[in-house]
């Protein structure tokens, strides 16, 4: 076992002032100073049209236009032709508000707004990866993942994340044989009495990787996460079933036995607020961004990537969550077995908010172990501000979960 360790280095280095306005410029920004100030006489917010190529520079920055003027009322639109062709549409709040917060409505690309970042309950933790191998024996599966969870705190682990069916081989053959009820507990889910039981002896945090659930008639693919007292606290089912069908490479139809999941799962753990999601959710971006609307300080991804898609897309879609939304991503596979009928890539890592591999391993039996430090998230936001320069007049992400709740 054997993992690598590496941080990213920040770079940041300020966009240099440009140099005077032309002259043309300057008289264009006197002209329009003219006519605003001739046609200021309501309270109302400017709202114009404009063409930044005929705007004067000082529209083009930060900076404001009138020392004397920090809010924009309106302008008669019929007054001057001249000032009307240099302002069309243009939104001015205060004199320090940059031009983008100010007229992009940031907040209004997610609906509602998100969330701000929470404190985290740490700063600092180790996480454990317990990248597994999966045989026929359900009961020595269980055996084996308890002594893996055993040894990833005993190094020090205070949140430890299993693989995606772990206690069964990854077939819709087996998904219906091995499936337990969870809600039921006990003999009915010997796999989830154990998590439950080694979290609160251990005092640590379980993401559970994924079992097979049954429920009812249906069986859904599910992922519970137990906190340091041992209780349930939030249990994830696979929104998004993995159906492909990559001619000559590999066909999987999930479908055929499982039943897909409808509800987002973010929750507050003694190690932060985590999101979840199940291998194939990870190609939804949307499902990340919710998560971090929501102010989640990491994404858990328990996933058997395959032998075709695995080399292609495994770390390629890590990277791309973690950075999209500013956070860490924690995934952990299945060790391969070349001899199973699924064969999972393996690779189980660690990703920081700036897209960096903090850890990874290759195919075999690992576990890894790895530090969060959820102290550079807030320094990765400030250096690429880019949650405050989206535009949320030309696009917006809807969570209806919280949208509803709210009505």
């Amino acid at each position: 076992m054997g993992f690598s360790d590496s941080a990213l280095s920040q770079s940041s280095a300020d966009e240099k002032e440009r140099g005077p306005s032309s002259d043309s410029h300057l008289a264009a920004e006197k002209e329009m100073k003219a006519c605003t100030l001739s046609s200021l006489f309501s309270s109302k917010t400017l709202n114009l049209h404009h063409s930044k190529s005929l705007l004067p520079r000082s529209l083009h920055t930060s900076k404001p236009l009138f020392n004397s003027f920090p809010l924009f009322t309106r302008i008669n639109q019929n007054h001057d032709h001249n000032c009307n062709s240099i302002i069309h549409k243009f939104q001015i709040h205060s004199a320090s508000t940059p031009l983008m917060a100010s007229s992009f409505n940031s907040e209004g690309a997610r609906c509602p707004p998100a969330i701000p970042l929470p404190t985290p309950p740490v700063t600092k933790f180790n996480i454990g990866l317990c990248q597994l191998s999966v045989t026929p024996d359900k009961e020595r599966n269980i055996a084996h993942a308890r002594k893996a969870i055993e040894e990833a705190a005993g190094k020090g682990a205070k949140l430890v994340l299993l693989p995606e069916i772990w206690n069964s081989p990854y077939s819709n053959d087996s998904f219906p044989l091995y499936a337990e009820d969870i809600d039921a507990g006990g003999d009915a889910s010997p796999s989830t009495a154990m998590l439950s039981e080694v979290s609160r002896l251990l005092k640590i945090t379980i993401v559970g990787g994924s079992i097979p659930e049954r429920s009812g008639d249906r069986l859904y693919n599910t992922c519970c996460v137990f906190g340091t007292d041992g209780k349930l606290k939030a249990k994830h089912r696979k929104i998004h079933l993995f159906d492909i069908d990559i001619p000559g490479k590999i066909t999987f139809i999930e479908s055929k036995t499982l039943t897909a999941g409808e509800t987002p799962t973010i929750v507050d753990t003694e190690v932060g607020r985590i999101g979840i999601g199940i291998c194939y959710d990870i190609r939804f971006p949307e499902l990340a961004m919710i998560y971090a609307a929501r102010g989640a300080h990491l994404l858990c991804y328990p996933g058997a990537f395959n032998m075709t898609t695995g080399p292609l897309h495994w770390e390629l879609l890590q990277r791309a969550r973690a950075t999209d939304n500013q956070l860490y991503v924690a995934t952990c596979s299945p060790a391969r077995d070349t001899v199973s009928g699924y064969v999972a890539w393996g690779h189980s890592t660690l990703v920081g908010p700036f897209g960096e591999v903090l850890a990874t391993t290759e195919h075999e039996e690992a576990i890894i172990i790895a530090e969060i430090d959820y102290s550079v998230l807030e320094n990765r936001r400030t250096s690429l501000p880019f949650t405050k320069q989206r535009r949320g007049d030309l696009y917006q992400l809807v969570d209806f979960q919280r949208l509803n709740s709210s009505n």
